[in-house]
């Protein structure tokens, strides 16, 4: 069962985020359905924290995908030198590979994020315990 819950969260998050790219920028790459579904993941485990208020949850939140980013910015585009972004254009950025105005974005997007994440933890949650 623990296959199924963080298997499915790392697919969907890569799939979703995939697909995000798409509709935002019109193309994508495969290293970011791997980043996708790494970013998914930690949404995932702290969207289960209830011991943590929901503003902050949607922050860490951010901060989870936007260290993913750039840690993934490193590898795949000044490491390897495959150029898949380039934000050195956007304001405040960080070696062109994140910036302010993405990472509110993706506070943005953990709100229902962290709700999504909720619904699925108590899904497996009832499936737990009627085992």
């Amino acid at each position: 069962m623990v296959l199924l819950e963080y298997g499915g969260v790392f697919l969907a998050g890569g799939l979703s985020y995939g697909a995000l790219e798409l509709l935002w920028r019109g193309h994508t790459h495969w290293t970011m359905l791997l980043c996708g579904g790494v970013c998914a993941e930690l949404m995932y485990l702290t969207a289960g924290s209830r011991k943590t208020m929901l503003p902050r949850r949607w922050t860490l939140c951010a901060a989870e995908v936007t260290t993913v980013e750039y840690l993934t910015g490193l590898l795949v585009n000044v490491r390897l030198g495959w150029n898949v972004w380039d934000y050195s254009a956007r304001p405040l950025n960080v070696l062109g590979q994140i910036c302010p105005e993405y990472t509110l974005l993706w506070f943005l997007l953990s709100i229902p994020g962290v709700w999504l994440g909720r619904q699925i933890h108590g899904v497996f949650g009832r499936l737990r315990a009627a085992r």
